[in-house]
């Protein structure tokens, strides 16, 4: 099957000056051709940060084309039938437009301490959270008995829309590797650079043929933050020298910084390691800013992607 190469847009801090700027912003994505958008998840934050579900339901309203996700959903930090339940009915109520992706959340996440949480099990559970919420999206009653959930005739209803819909997971150790490969219908990188992306592909690929699953050539991810600019413009130093902090490795391997070439050159390096559905993040502060990225986005990339990587014909007509 030919793959789609998609462009979704996504947040993580809340960058705007309130909700109407917010919703102004959501608006030229949904007028725009923009394929997704993605909230990062956050329990706890000593800035601005919209609770990543409360979105998914009000974009669920607001828009009626654009897909929506988290990028990624902490199950360890949650209730796992509240979520299956949460993503079930925001997929009924926008048609079948929801994206669900899961990780276990990461140990150094100020949300362990602050809720009194243990992050020595966050594996454990996320593995038992995803199992309890795919059964519960298929099946009529649930029993489960398992380390950290006990259920007995658990039901879900309404289903989702999506008669099988989609379980994208993050993270790129051997453990998230393992978990994608058993539950996964996805997997969405995080700050992985092309080669690293590259090396995840090819180990969930060969762990799903263990597992004896396959994973659709169409559903793996990454993210990238671009921008329309120069990499020594002030404002990037403070979001490179993070990444550094966090990853060790050269943020001019990973962001997207130029004109709309080098944008595209990005995406064309990860589509080359496997990747297809892409979320960008504008490295931008202030309403007027973040809507000059994302404008430019829409006007002067997306029409590169759609030439160079066309539709397939047949999802064309369908449309």
């Amino acid at each position: 099957m030919a793959r789609r190469v998609a462009v979704g847009m996504g947040i993580m801090e809340f960058p705007f000056s309130g909700a109407s700027a917010y919703w102004h912003w959501v608006d030229l994505l949904e007028a725009g051709g923009v394929d997704s958008l993605w909230q990062t998840d956050r329990l706890v934050s000593p800035t601005p940060f919209l609770e990543c579900m409360s979105v998914m339901a009000a974009l669920a309203g607001r828009t009626r084309r654009l897909k929506f996700g988290v990028n990624v959903l902490s199950l360890a930090m949650r209730d796992a039938v509240l979520v299956a339940r949460q993503c079930a009915t925001i997929d009924f109520l926008s048609d079948g437009r929801l994206l669900p992706a899961f990780g276990i959340g990461s140990p150094l996440g100020p949300e362990w301490q602050t809720l009194n949480l243990d992050s020595k099990t966050r594996g454990r559970k996320t593995d038992e959270g995803l199992e309890v919420i795919r059964r519960l999206w298929s099946e009529d009653k649930v029993d489960f008995e398992g380390v950290h959930y006990h259920l007995s005739g658990a039901q879900c209803l309404p289903k989702p829309v999506q008669p099988d819909l989609p379980m994208w997971i993050g993270g790129s150790s051997e453990a998230a590797i393992r978990r994608t490969a058993k539950f996964g219908t996805g997997w969405q990188a995080g700050p992985e650079t092309p080669a690293q992306a590259k090396d995840v592909v090819a180990a969930i690929r060969a762990a799903s043929a263990a597992e004896g699953r396959t994973i659709d050539d169409d559903h793996y991810g990454a993210g990238i933050p671009f921008r329309f600019g120069r990499p020594d413009e002030p404002g990037l130093q403070p979001l490179f020298e993070a990444y550094r902090k966090r990853t060790g490795r050269n943020p001019l391997d990973y962001f997207a910084i130029g004109d709309a070439s080098a944008v595209l050159g990005r995406i064309a390096e990860f589509v080359d390691t496997g990747v297809s559905k892409f979320i960008l993040r504008p490295a931008a502060k202030g309403d007027d800013d973040i809507m000059t990225q994302t404008r430019r986005l829409i006007d002067e990339v997306l029409p590169l992607v759609a030439a160079r990587w066309p539709k397939p014909k047949r999802q064309m007509a369908a449309e």
